[in-house]
């Protein structure tokens, strides 16, 4: 009998998801993770999520699902992170599908069921966001949550919502979740993070990040993404909540709108209408402007300089900490420079190395 995790979110929600089984059911059989291959551009340059068509690889488990083992590859020039993880954890990651909206996926989640008859499962959030009314002015990615509130709601078995790490993917307000969030299932610990601990090392997720990093003490302000949003890293943030599944899809109006979807090109219609705009819209224009950003060399003085200068301006704004992602967009790099500027600043100022954050209180 196996444990299904879903992660929600796709992305640092998949590794979240190996801090979860860690910590809630030991050292039993691994899991089964079902999670989109949907990575942001620092990953994959290609917006939106990625299908089965887009791997090469995969091993069937159903009729509409398959693994994404280690010797999977996504096929050029798409990305993914899903093999890397797979060849880093024991678990299965099996791959959401998103393009036949909805319906498709309770059809994927369904057959899924049927198939494991799993002891639990369970919908993973990192963050909260799939408790979003649609609304809120903070919100960015709504579209991928919704999707699989939407189809687990409909599927015929028991799953239990949790929330991990309320507010930490600077989506909605702490103070604003706090009030629907029900009882904690479990607080994670340093001890939680260790299956995962070489994974943040070069994952891009923020949201996990951060979760790990509170996990084990990190306390302070952190800025993320390309906009230098300020979450707080508080004694709340390792948390994990259940939330009553039927009451998170009465609130989310996108996942209500959304259940009966059979494409994703109608799932992102109903997000322009009710959310104002389309994650993968952001991606593309992203991707529009990231194709003709002139190429910005990893010269060691020029960039530890720069990060002086960006330092000094997040000191002013009460920020103790950034993710290297934001680092990275800051000092105007690219996705493939990431892991080279994260060496060299490990490397050059190991003291400001606060796992896997970025620490900027004290001036170099």
């Amino acid at each position: 009998m196996k444990r299904l995790i879903i992660a929600a979110g796709g992305g640092g929600d998949a590794v979240a998801a190996a801090m979860l089984h860690a910590a809630l059911y030991g050292d039993e059989e691994p899991g089964v993770f079902l999670t989109y291959a949907w990575d942001r551009l620092l990953i994959d340059p290609i917006p939106g999520p990625r299908g089965p068509r887009d791997f090469t690889g995969l091993r069937p488990i159903t009729r509409t699902v398959s693994a994404v083992p280690a010797e999977a590859q996504p096929i050029a020039p798409a990305g993914s992170t899903l093999p890397l993880l797979a060849a880093a954890l024991p678990h299965t990651f099996a791959l959401l599908d998103p393009d036949q909206g909805a319906v498709g996926i309770k059809r994927q989640l369904g057959e899924l069921v049927s198939f494991l008859e799993p002891e639990s499962i369970d919908l993973l959030d990192v963050g909260g966001d799939i408790l979003a009314r649609g609304d809120e002015p903070t919100l960015k990615s709504p579209l991928a949550d919704a999707l699989t509130l939407a189809a687990a709601s409909q599927v015929n078995a028991p799953v239990r919502l949790l929330i991990a790490g309320p507010g930490l993917d600077g989506e909605l307000p702490p103070d604003e979740l706090r009030q629907l969030l029900g009882p904690v299932a479990h607080t994670f610990t340093a001890k939680d993070v260790e299956p995962i601990s070489s994974i943040l090392e070069w994952h891009p997720s923020e949201a996990t990040a951060l979760l790990a990093a509170t996990a084990r003490g990190v306390r302070g302000t952190c800025e993320i993404r390309d906009a230098g949003f300020p979450v707080p890293l508080t004694d709340e943030a390792p948390r994990i909540h259940e939330v009553d599944l039927g009451e998170a899809l009465s609130r989310n109006s996108l996942a209500r709108a959304l259940m009966t979807t059979t494409t994703l090109d109608q799932a992102e219609a109903h997000s322009r209408e009710i959310c104002g705009s389309s994650e993968i819209d952001y991606e593309r224009d992203k991707a529009a402007r990231l194709k003709y950003q002139k190429p910005v060399g990893l010269d060691a003085e020029a960039v530890l300089s720069h990060l002086d200068h960006f330092q000094a301006g997040a000191r002013s704004r009460g920020v103790t900490h950034v993710t290297f992602r934001r680092i990275t967009e800051a000092l105007n790099l690219s996705g493939s420079q990431r892991s080279g500027l994260r060496q060299l600043l490990v490397y050059s100022r190991p003291e400001q190395y606060d796992e896997p954050l970025w620490r900027v209180t004290k001036a170099s």
